[in-house]
């Protein structure tokens, strides 16, 4: 990975950019699509902050 601060490969489990956009890009990109097309692309950011608020505060 160039730029990288790991020698040959980051290690094992550790979430990167590539494969976060990889597992969800795709479904998020068709979600607000679907609420943009629908009218209610706010109402979909609005649950989606919600939501990551949410699972921040249970994490810590």
């Amino acid at each position: 990975m160039p730029g990288s601060p790991y020698l040959d490969q980051p290690p094992k489990g550790l979430l990167t950019w590539p494969k976060l956009l990889r597992l969800a890009g795709l479904p998020l990109a068709a979600f607000l699509s679907a609420s943009l097309y629908y009218g209610v692309l706010f109402e979909a950011l609005v649950i989606i902050t919600a939501t990551m608020v949410v699972v921040n505060w249970l994490a810590r």
